[in-house]
């Protein structure tokens, strides 16, 4: 059996995740976004454990007083670690499945191309996999988990706009990246879909824009008319999708979402498989219900919970870039 990352529905021990804890990064926008990570941690925390990292004693205390019945219970866990902002999707490790049990990698991360250089993201990885008790086995390339999702079979799909971008590995070609992902991930077969959405500073994470449900299963979102400013990115990812013989199953857009005069890349795919429930973002969007309905469809055995996540968008994700899944 060679290490593997597993899909994320396969059974978790426990969520890490990472509460707002920087007023200078967040602003206003702080205690908003405080109580949309509260309110994903009590849905998560309905099946399994969460372990929530604080940033500083403020945060533990605004923690403290929306969750503190959760950790009272067991629950929840808060952990302080000075990590520079809440993205544990790419800042921490990712878990495989190896022979020998339990697994974690842990990647060279650089601040999606050098746009934020925050202190304390940098060790996020290590000391996830430290609390975990596991040994990090560390790359030398930069790989963020919000770059790639995977079935559990060896299968990933990513994006060229991300994982061929000079500005993460400008060494390494498409033959490569493969290689590597192959080596460290047990990873054998990748779906390269072009760009990303509009407007992400992650340069096209593959989790806004396509998400496997099932092995061999893969969710895109549909555009919502034809001022869906991804319609185009939509399209030529259901072809590329057809094209590599993949199962497809429809998302609905929440189509031009705007903030301060800015389209913004919200999406839907940004939902996160916990064991008991599914947590989708919502954006007070057309599509939000149906949103809700499409993945119910998808996760019969999990209650599908629709959460606004406006105020965390502000940052530059939603739930599933703030989470990070602990396999038993």
């Amino acid at each position: 059996m060679t290490a593997r990352q597993p899909a994320e529905w396969t059974a978790h021990a426990a969520t890490w995740t990472a509460f707002p804890s920087h007023p200078e990064l967040w602003e206003a926008d702080l205690a908003p976004a405080q109580d949309e990570v509260a309110a994903m941690v009590r849905a998560i925390a309905r099946g399994e454990r969460v372990e929530l990292l604080v940033a500083n004693d403020k945060a533990a205390a605004a923690a403290q007083t929306l969750l503190g019945d959760a950790v009272a219970a067991g629950n929840v866990r808060l952990h302080s670690y000075g990590f520079g902002d809440i993205w544990l999707r790419d800042t921490g490790p990712l878990f495989l499945h190896s022979p020998h049990g339990a697994a974690a990698a842990g990647f060279r991360f650089n601040g999606w191309g050098g746009k934020y250089d925050l202190p304390g993201d940098d060790g996020v990885a290590a000391f996830i996999a430290g609390r975990c008790g596991l040994p990090l086995a560390r790359h030398g390339w930069v790989l963020e988990g919000g770059a790639i999702d995977v079935d559990g079979t060896g299968l990933a799909v990513t994006t060229e706009q991300c994982l061929l971008n000079p500005n993460r590995n400008p060494r390494m070609d498409l033959v490569e990246v493969e290689s590597h992902l192959r080596r460290d991930l047990g990873l054998d077969r990748v779906l390269w879909l072009g760009e990303g959405l509009l407007n992400d500073h992650t340069d096209g994470h593959v989790d806004n824009l396509a998400r496997f449900v099932g092995p061999g299963r893969l969710l895109l979102p549909v555009a919502a008319g034809d001022d869906d400013p991804n319609k185009d990115v939509y399209e030529d990812a259901w072809d590329r999708a057809r094209d590599f013989g993949l199962e497809l199953v429809a998302m609905p857009s929440p189509g031009k979402v705007m903030m301060d005069g800015r389209i913004v890349p919200a999406s839907h795919m940004n939902f996160y498989i916990a064991n008991a429930v599914v947590v989708v973002p919502l954006y007070g969007a057309a599509s939000d219900d149906d949103a809700v309905k499409a993945l119910a469809g998808l996760f019969p055995d999990r209650e599908v919970i629709g959460l606004r996540a406006d105020h965390i968008l502000t940052g530059g994700g939603s739930f599933h870039c703030i989470t990070q899944q602990q396999p038993r």
